[in-house]
């Protein structure tokens, strides 16, 4: 089991930053990160998740107009910034990824269940890159506030990949977050049957 000081890293004294140190993230962290996420578990390995890691100038520009303006300042001072979606061909690679049985004709011609797989397990992914970030000792800033259409035309073009969440990746500004939000209890949100 973790020690405490490991749960405080990635739980506890984990939060949502808003603001960044003028400090940068190296490519290789961007790839440990990587590495470290897609070891998570996804249905049938279907691993739907795609990455961009926007790390020039150039790059975020691009997304500037898609951000929704509270969005704005956090993200291009961002060092790292994620864009998280998910392949809606997924499907396609699972006799590389499941190679145990025939998993891709459980999707093929079912549009409902590939949207709802692909969105459910990239999603999971998603939440992975966070926990990976900090795992790592960086700090993230997850969000939604974006024009998804907007994103998948400037960055996914030509693809079958929808965006659904950004996440800010770097080294936390402490002035930049807000008191910790409470949370609910276990009887409020749990039950043991």
């Amino acid at each position: 089991m973790l020690d405490q000081a490991g749960l405080d890293l990635l739980f506890n004294k984990a939060r949502t930053y808003n603001g960044w140190k003028d400090k940068k993230v190296t490519k290789e962290q961007v790839e440990k990160i990587f590495e470290l996420l897609e070891m998570g578990p996804t249905s049938a390995n279907c691993s739907p998740a795609r990455f961009k890691f926007l790390m020039s100038d150039e790059a975020k520009e691009k997304l500037r107009p898609h951000l929704a303006e509270g969005n704005v300042d956090k993200t291009m001072s961002a060092p790292v910034v994620a864009i998280i979606g998910y392949d809606m061909d997924f499907y396609e690679e699972l006799p590389k990824l499941f190679p145990h049985t025939d998993a891709k004709s459980w999707f093929v011609g079912k549009d409902d269940f590939i949207k709802e797989t692909a969105n459910r397990n990239g999603a999971l992914q998603g939440a992975y890159l966070i926990m990976a970030a900090r795992a790592v000792g960086l700090d993230t800033g997850p969000m939604t506030g974006f024009d998804p259409e907007g994103v998948d035309k400037t960055f996914f073009a030509g693809t079958n990949i929808k965006s659904d969440m950004l996440c800010n990746i770097g080294y936390g500004d402490p002035e930049s977050i807000f008191d910790r939000s409470p949370r609910f209890s276990f009887d409020e949100a749990a039950e043991i049957l």
